[in-house]
């Protein structure tokens, strides 16, 4: 049951269910569910129609919208996308979340922070949740490119929207939704105003993409490259937190 609050003392409910198409893509399915049926029982193409049939099934598959249970600690932030993580990098934020925009609320501050990437795939989810609870301050797109997003310079020549939230204790933290090689197109479901609880659903992206996530400053990344992460669920870092983080392959 969405909003059920669950805990390590035993409170919830064990099960699986079929996870919620979201509406987004609803559309899409059922477009090529019937121009599969078309070809297979109108054409009656069988060698086109089933190969079709299965692929409308995908579609449907690319837009499922799962529930998942967020950490609630104050100072979590966690993961805005499912995927890899595919780079850790120190970096100055874009400028489109630092200069002033004239809304009179101030963005991300200038110098050196730490930038988590997260590259899906596109048999991952693709809903996008927020990485911090706040208020969002900003909601900028750029056009661009369609480059492989698993490519360094698709943080700068790719179609992207920045979303800069402000937390209650005026810490803001940035977050960036870019198209790959196969996404052409960003879904976001916020404006600058509203109000967020961590976790909580803020867009997507059709086939294929990458999250940029700018962590505050004097923090570190909680993930390794190469660790998968779960939207809603993975904490990639703690606000003030700084520490070595090592793992082994196995």
């Amino acid at each position: 049951m969405a909003g059920e609050i669950l805990d390590n003392k035993g409170r919830g409910e064990a099960g699986w269910h079929w996870p919620a198409i979201h509406p987004e893509g609803r559309k899409f399915g059922l477009i090529a569910a019937a121009a599969s049926l078309f070809v297979l029982v109108i054409l009656d193409w069988e060698l086109l129609g089933w190969p079709m049939l299965m692929a409308s099934a995908g579609v449907f598959t690319f837009f499922r919208d799962p529930e998942r249970v967020v950490p609630q600690g104050d100072n979590l932030i966690i993961a805005p996308a499912d995927g890899i993580v595919s780079r850790i990098e120190t970096v100055e934020p874009p400028l489109e979340l630092q200069i002033n925009d004239g809304s009179g609320h101030a963005g991300l501050p200038a110098g050196p922070v730490t930038r988590v990437s997260i590259v899906l795939s596109i048999f991952d989810v693709h809903i996008n949740r927020t990485p911090a609870g706040g208020t969002v301050r900003r909601v900028v797109y750029i056009p661009g490119r369609f480059i492989s997003a698993e490519l360094d310079k698709a943080s700068e020549e790719n179609e992207r929207q920045h979303i800069l939230i402000e937390r209650n204790d005026g810490i803001r933290v940035g977050f960036t939704q870019i198209a790959g090689l196969v996404a052409r197109r960003i879904v976001t479901f916020v404006k600058p105003g509203d109000i967020l609880a961590k976790g909580q659903r803020i867009g997507l992206i059709r086939f294929g993409s990458r999250l940029d996530v700018y962590l505050p400053a004097g923090t570190d990344a909680a993930v390794m490259i190469g660790q998968r992460v779960i939207a809603g669920e993975t904490v990639i870092a703690e606000i003030g937190r700084r520490d070595l983080i090592e793992g082994i392959l196995q």
